[in-house]
């Protein structure tokens, strides 16, 4: 569903930060979408993120949980 929803979401006149939705995995399933292959894992390295293989680096570093970070 949240994928769903990004993909509507992120059009030129939205800034909405659609790159960082990843699967529970960390793996960038939503790549397509993003008019280009490459495109999803270059915004994620300009943020600083490591991606390899379709999978990002050191996925519990950079997860954010909401159920700890709004306490």
């Amino acid at each position: 569903m949240v994928g769903w929803a990004m993909n509507k979401a992120h059009t030129p006149l939205q800034n909405v930060p659609a790159h960082r939705v990843v699967n529970r995995n960390g793996q960038l399933t939503g790549k397509h979408y993003f008019g280009g292959e490459e495109v999803m894992q270059q915004l994620l390295e300009s943020e600083g993120i490591e991606v390899a293989d379709d999978r990002i680096i050191h996925f519990d570093r950079v997860f954010w949980d909401p159920a700890k970070e709004l306490e």
